[in-house]
């Protein structure tokens, strides 16, 4: 959940939530900074924070006008394995699925995975190198039915691609399935342990856990709905530019239900008022390139909650973070209002 450009386990297992990040932020700067030799770049380039997340991302930049991405990685959290698996499918969908993805830079020694070490620590840091990509982000203040529509179309093509791409050997990326949200050791925590979640919230999200997975099971994970997804394309991850919509940070893709895109695309904005006209606009342009039936479109708000579930448990994990901090205030007690609605609607529509 980093962007990775901007102007402005195995398959089939999930881990526990990432340590958060302990490294000071001058530590990793210095290293990223020292870590930019293991690229052939111009003379002066110099890194520049402009996230921190998952992972912490830097600006490159150098005098004579050139500029890239650098991502340095958590650790514990993806393989170097993993790593690759995205790169490729990234590569691939960008070459041949008809969707404009960033690619990474070769280091020095012809891979674009390189790997630093902060002093005083043997953890190995990957760190990924990727072209710099020109745009804007849309923003919420506008009409976004235009680039929700947009966004239905690229996640059309890229699922269209994701169920014709011969995966790799050894694949590896994360399962965003049910048991990755509410199972043992989900992914990104325990949605209980997240600040603001009272005994009466913790009752109604049990309540509204217990239909999601009632509804999900029912659904399945047949390969027409269940496969290879980005897992985080919303409107922060989307870039308009002058090569057209560009689609960025495929650090969380993974095997999930394909209509989880959407539910991802309305990220920390399921209450806003235009949803409604979003989610119309969205499956609009995802139509015009691969069909939807009513019954998958009538499912997408239990996707909604499940994402937004599974952001509520991100935000205890990554308390430490300058976005969950923004967001921890009110989350909880939104999600509930969200489950309130949600409860009653599937009571009055099963």
């Amino acid at each position: 959940m980093t962007p990775e450009s901007s102007a402005h386990a195995p398959t089939g297992t999930t881990g526990t939530a990432p340590a958060p990040e302990t490294a000071s932020l001058d530590a990793l700067e210095s290293m990223a900074q020292r870590a930019l030799a293991l690229w052939d770049l111009p003379a002066g380039a110099k890194v520049r924070l402009i996230n921190v997340s998952e992972n912490t991302t830097y600006l490159v930049e150098a005098p004579d006008g050139f500029r890239a991405i650098l991502r340095v990685h958590r650790p514990n959290y993806h393989s170097r394995r993993a790593i690759e698996c995205e790169l490729l499918w990234a590569e691939d969908l960008s070459l041949n699925g008809g969707v404009g993805a960033p690619r990474a830079y070769l280091g020095r020694d012809g891979t674009r995975i390189q790997t630093a070490v902060l002093p005083g620590q043997s953890t190995k840091r990957h760190l990924v190198l990727f072209h710099f990509i020109q745009g804007d982000e849309p923003t919420p203040d506008h009409d976004l039915r235009p680039a929700f529509q947009a966004l239905g179309a690229m996640a059309a093509r890229t699922h269209l691609h994701a169920i014709g791409w011969p995966r790799p050997p050894q694949f590896e990326r994360l399962r965003w399935d049910l048991d990755a949200v509410f199972g043992s050791t989900p992914t990104w925590g325990h949605w209980r342990d997240a600040p603001g979640v009272t005994p009466a919230i913790a009752a109604r999200l049990s309540q509204t856990q217990d239909l999601i997975c009632a509804r999900l099971d029912a659904f399945g994970t047949a390969p027409e709905r269940f496969g290879l997804i980005h897992a985080d394309m919303r409107l922060a991850n989307l870039l308009i530019g002058p090569e057209g919509p560009q689609l960025i940070d495929f650090d969380d893709c993974g095997l999930g239900w394909f209509l989880y895109d959407f539910a991802a695309a309305i990220s920390f904005m399921e209450d806003h008022p235009q949803v409604g006209a979003l989610k119309a606009a969205w499956v609009t342009g995802y139509r015009s390139i691969r069909a939807l039936s009513d019954c998958d479109v009538a499912e997408l708000d239990t996707f909604v909650m499940l994402r937004r579930l599974a952001l509520l448990a991100w935000i205890g994990s990554h308390i430490t973070a300058p976005e969950p901090q923004r967001f921890a205030p009110s989350f909880a007690r939104v999600t509930d209002d969200l489950a309130k609605t949600y409860l009653a609607q599937m009571r009055t529509h099963p």
